[in-house]
């Protein structure tokens, strides 16, 4: 049985917009092009109609794992979250106490995580290591150039 994918509400319908589009646009994208591949002869021989079903077979896997992570979907609520501590879904401001210099995060589910826009997976190292955090502790987090050291500075939804 698959485990569980924790997702927030426009993540999820992120998700269902992307499956939609692979099942309809991009699926009659490639059965045209398997159709006009079949029109130019023997399909032993034949590049564009091996590569029409290769590319069919991976359109149909990434549905496959799409309607999989959407069947095991779990929508998180933020009107439980406790901003006491560092939790899924909240924005946290850390300071690296080595630079002083102030980072603000938003700890998302890991299907959800974008660095661009400020949201850093729950299981990553960081995310690992802020979780449970007040305001005021010191996360340390064990990167691959050593242990960073991160004061909480606040805490908000």
């Amino acid at each position: 049985m698959s485990e569980n994918t924790y997702l927030t509400k426009e993540g999820y319908e992120k998700l269902t917009e992307e499956l939609e589009v692979l099942k309809t646009t991009e699926r009659q994208k490639i059965a045209a092009a398997i159709a006009e591949a079949r029109e130019k002869g023997d399909l032993s021989e034949n590049a564009e109609y091996k590569a029409a079903k290769d590319e069919q077979g991976m359109l149909e896997m990434k549905i496959s794992k799409l309607e999989t992570k959407l069947a095991t979907a779990k929508i998180l609520d933020t009107t439980n979250i406790d901003t006491s501590q560092v939790n899924i879904l909240t924005t946290v401001t850390i300071r690296n106490l080595a630079t002083k210099k102030d980072l603000t995060y938003t700890l998302v589910p890991e299907a959800e995580a974008d660095l661009k826009a400020k949201k850093i997976a729950s299981k990553s190292p960081v995310g690992k290591g802020l979780l449970g955090k007040k305001i005021g502790e010191i996360a340390e987090v064990e990167t691959p150039r050593g242990i960073i050291k991160f004061e909480i500075v606040n805490i908000t939804l």
